[in-house]
């Protein structure tokens, strides 16, 4: 890389929208600018560079600070997401009209090169690390941005878009409780968490419910009917089951699972069956309630906005310093970077003796075990 060039770095974006993407791309390219860097977007993921004839504007967009003055009002579409970004692994069509996958990650470092780029902040969620890792080990300079609704990314204690989604989870709750208790029901809500019950349990702890079901403490609904029926014996009112969409039974449990409807997307299992089950054991009407993917909508949080602009200004520095392979990782105090070997094929659950969930006992909201 010669001294007299301008230097150019890219950005883009995995799979997904979260609350306060935009204001990454505000983050990347204030920062870059004032080292006087050139930022090009790349859009969706790396189809962009992959597969530039399929835009008729070009499979790149130039990125400067009047583009992103505004975060929340920028296009959420300027540079789009794709499913599944990985170059290794490359949709393609062969000589006889047939979807195949193929391994382009060699042409994707030739096109980057090519380009003039000097380095990329891939913005990714858990899934996509590895497939950046495998990339940084390459040879391509790149940096990552933890973006999950779920807050499931390791090496980070805060992904943004995670404090927008709660937000929303928290709100929705309490209408939802609220109508449980004009209703004389039960509200069994489920919310997203695969592997990771963050968004069930805080959200469940701002309320507070009276349960909470995550995947990290396998289930009985027969403590969770028991602690339910003591409360309303003691005169409390009892309204709101919070469920990760992860949650699970304890071995041995039988749980009344209508699968058949859930073959193709296990949303709402949870919701239904665990409504089903509390229904037919404490004789009390219930209604399943699923958030589902509406909470990766709206505007972002004061957090997350701070959080996501830090995230991208701070993946300038890493390229800055001549770091590669790593991830911003916001760690009270510090805004660091960590190795994406510390953070791929991992999952950030909720450990068993956490404050969260201590502070959920102490307010006697059942947990199920």
């Amino acid at each position: 890389m010669g001294s007299s060039r301008r230097k150019r770095i890219a950005v883009n974006v995995g799979e997904g929208y979260v609350p306060g993407l935009n204001a990454v791309f505000t983050g990347v390219v204030r920062a870059a600018f004032e080292l006087e860097w050139e930022v090009m977007g790349i859009r969706d993921g790396f189809d962009g560079l992959l597969f530039p004839d399929r835009y008729e504007a070009g499979g790149m967009v130039s990125l400067t600070p009047e583009k992103v003055e505004h975060p929340v009002a920028l296009s959420r579409g300027i540079l789009g997401t794709t499913h599944p970004m990985d170059p290794f692994r490359a949709q393609v069509v062969d000589h006889d009209n047939q979807i195949i996958e193929k391994d382009l990650s060699d042409n994707l470092l030739e096109r980057v090169e090519a380009s003039g780029i000097d380095g990329i902040i891939s913005v990714l969620g858990p899934k996509e690390l590895g497939m950046a890792w495998k990339l940084a080990r390459k040879g391509l300079p790149l940096v990552c941005v933890p973006k999950a609704v779920e807050n499931d990314v390791a090496g980070t204690t805060l992904s943004f878009g995670f404090n927008s989604a709660l937000s929303y989870v928290v709100e929705t709750l309490e209408r939802a409780r609220t109508a449980a208790e004009t209703l004389g029901r039960i509200a069994v809500v489920e919310v997203l968490g695969t592997h990771a019950g963050w968004l069930a349990l805080q959200g469940g702890i701002a309320l507070p419910a009276d349960a909470i079901l995550i995947p990290e403490i396998p289930y009985h609904l027969g403590f969770v009917a028991t602690r339910l029926q003591e409360k309303l014996q003691r005169g409390w009112s009892v309204a709101l089951v919070v469920v990760a969409e992860g949650a699970s039974p304890a071995k041995g449990e039988t749980l009344l699972l209508n699968e058949g409807a859930h073959v193709m997307d296990r949303s709402g299992l949870v919701a239904e069956s665990v409504a089903l089950e509390l229904q037919r054991r404490m004789a009390q009407e219930t209604f399943p309630l699923v958030l589902g993917q509406l909470i990766r909508g709206g505007n972002p949080t004061a957090v997350d906005r701070q959080l996501a602009v830090g995230y991208g200004a701070g993946a300038v520095r890493a390229l800055k310093d001549g770091r590669n392979g790593v991830m911003t990782a916001f760690n009270p105090p510090d805004l660091t970077f960590v190795p994406l070997s510390e953070a791929v094929n991992r999952i950030r659950t909720v450990p068993l003796d956490s404050e969260f969930v201590q502070v959920a006992r102490a307010l006697g909201i059942s947990l199920g075990d």
